[in-house]
């Protein structure tokens, strides 16, 4: 009875510790085939950016994606339907919005091309500080659960016949408050 009890309070307390660092319809999952990553979002920092990853995700963009992109040590980019690193969705590019929040491990910030207004469906995820990139790329969310899942990523990248010729994909991407 004291061991169910005691299994109780650490299952109510990581639920409840979860429950209160997230907003449902700011929560991105996504369901990698090593298990899931929670990433919080910031529309108040990035809300363009934030409605965009929203829109992508409730229309199923994502599921399937590839990470074709994969650095040690630096980051792990997905988001591009072709799977090269050239390809994006059919909505415009989106206007650049930098702000103050720092590439820090776990860090999500939008993919783009040396124009800083081409961010559209591509994104990363920073497995170490990436400090340098700060201003010049838009942070859009944080990992809160499973950067164990990203970090066992396989390395490299299939952009320009590249190094991997299976990459890990995102099997679904949801958010938290759609419960699909």
């Amino acid at each position: 009875m004291l061991n169910r009890l005691l299994a109780a309070a650490a299952m109510a307390f990581c639920a409840s510790a979860h429950a209160a660092a997230a907003d449902p319809e700011n929560t991105l999952v996504l369901e990698l085939e090593d298990g899931p990553v929670v990433i919080e979002l910031l529309p108040n920092v990035a809300p363009q950016h934030v409605e965009r990853i929203k829109t992508l995700t409730r229309e199923g963009f994502y599921d399937g994606v590839v990470f074709h992109r994969v650095i040690p040590g630096f980051m792990a980019q997905t988001g591009d339907p072709t799977g090269t690193g050239a390809g994006g969705s059919d909505y415009p590019d989106l206007k650049q919005e930098f702000n103050a929040t720092s590439h820090t491990r776990g860090i999500v910030s939008m993919a783009r091309t040396p124009d800083p207004n081409s961010a559209n469906s591509q994104f990363f995820i920073v497995f170490d500080d990436a400090t340098f990139l700060d201003n010049q790329y838009t942070v859009f969310g944080r990992v809160i659960d499973g950067m164990e899942h990203v970090d066992a990523l396989k390395a490299g990248t299939r952009a320009n016949n590249g190094s991997v010729s299976n990459p890990d994909k995102i099997v679904k991407a949801r958010i938290a408050a759609d419960n699909n």
